[in-house]
């Protein structure tokens, strides 16, 4: 785990500065290849890239852009059947599953309700999955984008041109580490063609035949891991021998989790001309993920009661997962895959201790801002420091400042509905599927465990991060439904206030320091934020996560005291 993280913190500057580099449109050492593509894409849309957009136009060209883009995907499933390069003659995907899907992939969640080696065609895979893990990734970079030109403007009626932040994003950052990282992945043994599924007999049992899927895989995991998408191209993920199949694949996809969400602290600094505030923002992702990776490396590694009075030597608990990996890698993947909104899996969740699946859990509940997605992790970050600096501002009786600018009663409001959009949804839902039979109808171990797949589903779908307690059935007409409804609503009713902070914030002008401002990358600070941002998650989901994996870690261990 140290080694890990020496090496994504080695990464953070040199890949901060490029990023910063591509927003700010200076020479980044990919000009002469990409920017005909670049100047090609504007005048084909008929583009001006030197107009600058008030936060209300660049939110409906967002809004439009992924609209658009949702509906291509859903008709992409309807009609599937029908398209070319499905040699399986996979059949088109329900409409309830083809909402749900489409509204999963557009908001950069990747929730797979369908196991896609037996439901998607090579074509749906590429030009529906693959394409919205570019865009729905370059999303989340221009809204973080343009949420920090709001704060290093005075003035300004502008946040910059969606078109050229989603262009820039994908051409320059997306699309160069992801043919990287597939080609890396490729070497290892990650498949990538377009052959018809393979037919064999296993040497233990030569009369039945099997079929080994084939597919383009290294393509999308590379932009799956990169872009905090999770979206697998098998139904186990990257527990799979053709996603992950080495020790160095595993490494080197953890590593994309992290990389880019890692990486914009430092860009963040670079923007607002105040590098402090970006490792400030660093340290405190790290503080908040850290622990709880160690706590769930820790519960994974625990005996199974259950197994003690039958003298069953335990290495931990092995059930789920890859023996190649062992407890530690799948552990502190899920980890890493909670905290970043990324949400593949190389083990089976379901399987995990009730502690194993609180630390899942609470760094969902947290917002998913330790690293939170490709850039929605650092706008979600930065309503906290909002909400923090208005506190700390009553506390001494002073106008709450935060770089530079006051934070105002509208900034305020706007912060609390971005912070407050996730628990409502994900705890009505929780509730309305814990006391029907709409929703309990679905779980495969009633009890507190299957509370715990409920909440975990609404968590998950909430906070677009797409992993699943996979006992429950949620292949259905609800769980479709009420799933897509709320990504798009936890999706995109965030970014509208963020937005709207971003326009006041551009133009207030910047308010001279002085001995009553406050510092907000000192290590008091810091400690304030993650008091904070426990707090809120804490008193938002602690009720929820009390009827379920705790009350279960309870019994789990009270069984064998018994």
């Amino acid at each position: 785990m140290f080694f890990y993280f020496i090496i994504i913190i080695l990464l953070v500057r040199p890949l901060g500065w490029y990023i910063y580099r591509v927003y700010e449109g200076k020479s980044c050492g990919l000009n002469n290849i990409f920017g005909p593509v670049e100047q090609g894409c504007y005048r084909i849309c008929g583009i001006d890239s030197k107009q600058g957009m008030s936060w209300k136009t660049y939110l409906y060209c967002m809004l439009i852009f992924n609209m658009f883009g949702m509906l291509l995907l859903y008709l992409i499933l309807r009609i599937q059947y029908y398209l070319p390069l499905n040699p399986e003659s996979f059949s088109s995907i329900p409409p309830d599953l083809s909402f749900n899907t489409a509204a999963s992939f557009v908001t950069n969640t990747n929730w797979q309700a369908y196991s896609g080696e037996t439901s998607l065609s090579y074509l749906t895979q590429m030009l529906g999955m693959t394409v919205q893990n570019f865009l729905s990734a370059s999303t989340g970079l221009s809204l973080f984008v343009a949420l920090t030109r709001g704060f290093s403007r005075q003035a300004s009626g502008t946040l910059g041109n969606y078109w050229v932040d989603m262009t820039r994003g994908t051409l320059y950052i997306l699309l160069p580490l992801a043919c990287i990282l597939a080609m890396a992945l490729s070497a290892q043994g990650v498949i990538q063609n377009l052959n018809p599924y393979q037919k064999f007999y296993a040497l233990q049992n030569p009369i039945e035949e099997q079929t080994l899927p084939m597919g383009p895989v290294a393509s999308q995991v590379a932009i799956e891991q990169l872009g905090s998408n999770g979206g697998g191209f098998f139904n186990v993920n990257a527990a799979h021998p053709f996603q992950n199949p080495t020790p160095l694949t595993n490494l080197l996809e953890m590593l994309a989790i992290l990389l880019i969400p890692a990486a914009l602290c430092y860009t963040f600094g670079m923007l607002i001309n105040d590098r402090k505030q970006g490792w400030a923002i660093l340290f405190i992702m790290l503080i908040l993920l850290i622990p709880i990776a160690i706590m769930t490396v820790i519960s994974e590694q625990q005996i199974v009661p259950n197994f003690i009075s039958m003298d069953i030597q335990q290495t931990g608990n092995m059930e789920g997962k890859e023996l190649r990996f062992g407890v530690f890698n799948s552990a502190f993947w899920t980890s890493l895959t909670t905290a970043t909104s990324n949400g593949s899996v190389n083990s089976m969740l379901d399987s995990y201790t009730p502690l194993g699946v609180f630390s899942a859990l609470w760094l969902m509940h947290l917002g998913e801002i330790a690293f939170g997605g490709v850039g929605s992790g650092m706008y979600g970050i930065i309503m906290v420091f909002i909400i923090a600096v208005f506190i700390a501002g009553l506390m001494v009786g002073r106008t709450p400042e935060y770089l530079g600018k006051k934070i105002e009663p509208f900034e305020m409001k706007m912060a609390c509905v971005a912070i407050l959009i996730m628990p409502l949804f994900t705890l009505l839902l929780t509730a309305i599927a814990s006391v029907t039979t709409l929703g309990t109808s679905s779980v495969s171990n009633p009890g507190p465990h299957g509370f715990s797949q409920i909440l975990y589903a609404f968590t998950s779908m909430g906070n677009n991060n797409g992993s699943a307690l996979s006992g429950l059935q949620a292949n259905t007409p609800f769980y479709n439904i009420a799933g897509g409804i709320e990504m798009l609503l936890s999706r995109y009713w965030v970014a509208i206030p963020v937005l709207a902070i971003a326009g006041s914030m551009a133009k207030k002008t910047f308010v001279p320091k002085s001995a009553g401002t406050l510092s907000t990358h000192t290590p008091l600070f810091i400690f304030f934020i993650v008091s904070v941002s426990v707090i809120i998650g804490g008193l938002s989901f602690f009720p929820s996560l009390a009827l379920g994996p705790i009350v279960e870690h309870l019994t789990f261990w009270g069984y064998h005291g018994s």
